[in-house]
Formats: structure tokens, C-alpha cells, sequence
């Protein structure tokens, strides 16, 4: 006799359900990229980079020869989103004043006013940030790390979201600073940008070719609201990192303070860029949980300017990259 007691039917395998809704998030990821890529042929690591640090609320360094698409495709994610966006062009003679602004006297009032710089914007552009002098990027010290200024005893906070992008020409020193490295640590990534392939040249002379737009930066819409980006901020934060992975990140730390190769290592503000960084990049691939992928994939851009390769084997031709590749090689990965 046939048994029909539906309690002796095996169940079937419970469907994964995520923990935190990330479909919004993923699809305006998609959106925003589909828009870059209207102008922008290639670049898609300099791409997805940014778009994890707008994710993880942290500045970008671009780094590459003239002519790599590196102020345009900001230009590009700024016009994707509904915030207000500047652009500064720094210079040898640019003052901090230029930048974070300066109190001028009302002679009505017979008071001084402050009147705000092109700093108080959401969306921060620096060309060639390692043009200006000490004292100037020494004013972006205070607004990168805790999103405000203090002129004359008072505090001006940013408004939320604040990413600074600053690009910079690896090749031309002459008339440049060198950014300290207190600076450098502000930045949650350093893309380095190279050249675009032989396939990816012809796409960009065709579309160039092609195109009619008078500023290609009119083929770019706005597809992500002030609002949708600080909620998407919020969803990154908790995104679920495994507490073997967490010990992951930090080994991955404190071998590159005890590589020999190494002159300086990573600071713990490294280890926290990290796994910010880490969570993006989950984001990004539409899981809510951080693999060591995600780890790895996030530690070139987080360590390369934390770093600092000591003279002998730079003369030898060793970069921070491979440095950090071969820590990442000689770590267990977690599983």
C-alpha cells in the first residue's frame, strides 16, 4: 500500500534569502555604469572603483598620463547622481583660502562673513592635485578625514554625500609637490590608470568619430538621488563580514609592517579602509556578505599609496603592487 502521509515527503531545500535588500542598490550600480559607458570605452577598473568608494564614503586618487579619460569619467559619475558638483584646478599659486573660502567684510553689517569655497559641494573634482604647494593641500586635511572646516573658531560641516576625486601625472614632475603621506592616507583608493588596448583605441575613435555632441558629458543622465546614495551608504555598512575575515584583513596588515621589502607599512586606518572597501565590492557584485575575493580584489587600491617600498628594491624595479601580491599569495586564504 502506498504511503500518501505528505509529512514523509522529503522537503525541499530552502531558497537563500539575503539578509539586506541590495536589488536597488545593484541595479543603480548598473544604471550609473551603462551612462559612463555612453562616453567612456574601457576604464571599467577605474570605474567600479569609484563607484566603491562613493558606495564606502571614501576619496579617490586617479593617477595616469594625460589623455586616460580620468577627469572626464568624474565628470561622468557626478552627472549620474543629484548632488552639487565643483572642480578645482590646483595650481602653484593656489591659496587654502581658494579652496575652503575666507571671511570678507560686510560694510553694511559692518561684520565679517564667510563666504564659502568651492570646497561646499558634494562632489569634489581636484585636477592635478600635486600641483599646489604644502600649505595648500594641508586644507584638505581636516575636510577629507572629518567632512568639515574651522574658520576662525566656527565649524562648517559638509553635507552629506562628500567624495573627493583628485587626479594626478605620475610621468611630470616639474612644478609638482609631492603629496605626504598624511594626505595620501585619506584616500580610501589610488587607481592607477594605464592604456586603453588596440580594440578599446578603435572604440574611442569611432565613438569620437560618431559623435555630435558639442560636450559628451550631455549624453550622461542623472539616474541616483542624494537621498538613494546616502541609503545605499547605510546598506554597505551592513554588509556581513565573517569574523574569519576580519582576521583575514588584518594579517593581510600586519605583513606588510613586517615584509622586508617594505619601508612603511600599513596603518590600522588601512586595515578599516579595507574592509570598507571590501563591503563595496560585495555591494557592487549584489551579495551582502564579504568573501576573500572581494579582500583581495579591494587591497591593490587600498595599500599601493599606503606603502612605501624600500629604496633598494625600488631601484630594482619592485612596486607596491607586486609586493602585494605576494603577501596576498603567502596568506592562507580563509574558507
Amino acid at each position: 500500500m502506498q504511503n500518501t502521509d505528505m509529512n514523509n515527503t522529503p522537503e525541499s531545500p530552502a531558497e537563500f534569502r539575503p539578509r539586506i535588500d541590495l536589488q536597488h542598490l545593484h541595479h543603480s550600480v548598473n544604471l550609473v555604469k551603462d551612462e559612463i559607458g555612453k562616453v567612456i570605452v574601457g576604464q571599467e577598473s577605474m570605474i567600479e572603483h569609484l563607484i566603491a568608494a562613493l558606495l564606502a564614503n571614501g576619496h579617490v586618487l586617479i593617477e595616469g598620463v594625460p589623455g586616460v579619460a580620468k577627469t572626464i569619467t568624474a565628470k561622468l559619475l557626478s552627472k549620474t547622481i543629484d548632488v552639487d558638483f565643483s572642480r578645482i584646478q590646483f595650481t602653484p599659486d593656489l591659496m587654502p583660502s581658494d579652496i575652503l573660502g575666507s571671511s570678507v567684510f560686510n560694510a553694511k553689517t559692518t561684520e565679517f562673513e564667510f563666504r564659502k569655497g568651492p570646497i561646499f559641494s558634494s562632489f569634489i573634482l581636484i585636477d592635478e592635485i600635486n600641483r599646489s604647494p604644502a600649505k595648500t593641500q594641508s586644507a584638505l586635511f581636516e575636510v577629507m578625514e572629518e567632512r568639515q572646516i574651522t574658520m576662525d573658531g566656527i565649524r562648517y560641516e559638509m553635507e552629506q554625500p562628500f567624495l573627493v576625486i583628485a587626479t594626478q601625472n605620475p610621468i611630470e614632475h616639474e612644478g609638482t609637490y609631492r603629496l605626504p603621506e598624511a594626505q595620501l592616507d585619506r584616500f580610501l583608493f589610488k587607481v592607477n590608470v594605464g592604456y586603453p588596448d588596440l580594440q578599446q583605441e578603435i572604440a574611442i575613435i569611432t565613438n569620437e568619430h560618431s559623435n555630435r555632441l558639442a560636450d559628451k558629458t550631455d549624453a550622461v543622465e542623472q539616474v541616483v538621488s542624494a537621498a538613494e546614495l546616502k541609503s545605499f551608504q547605510e546598506l554597505v555598512r551592513n554588509i556581513v563580514v565573517e569574523a574569519h575575515l576580519l582576521e583575514y584583513i588584518a594579517n593581510i596588515i600586519v605583513n606588510t609592517r613586517e615584509n622586508p621589502f617594505l619601508y612603511l607599512g600599513a596603518s590600522p586606518r588601512a586595515g578599516l579602509a579595507l574592509l570598507a572597501a571590501s563591503k563595496s565590492f560585495a555591494a557592487i557584485r549584489g551579495r551582502d556578505f564579504v568573501t576573500p575575493e572581494d579582500i583581495k580584489e579591494a587591497s591593490f587600491g587600498v595599500l599601493r599609496h599606503r606603502v612605501m617600498v624600500s629604496p633598494e628594491r625600488e631601484m630594482e624595479g619592485l612596486t607596491a603592487d607586486e609586493i602585494v601580491r605576494q603577501i596576498l599569495e603567502s596568506i592562507e586564504i580563509p574558507r
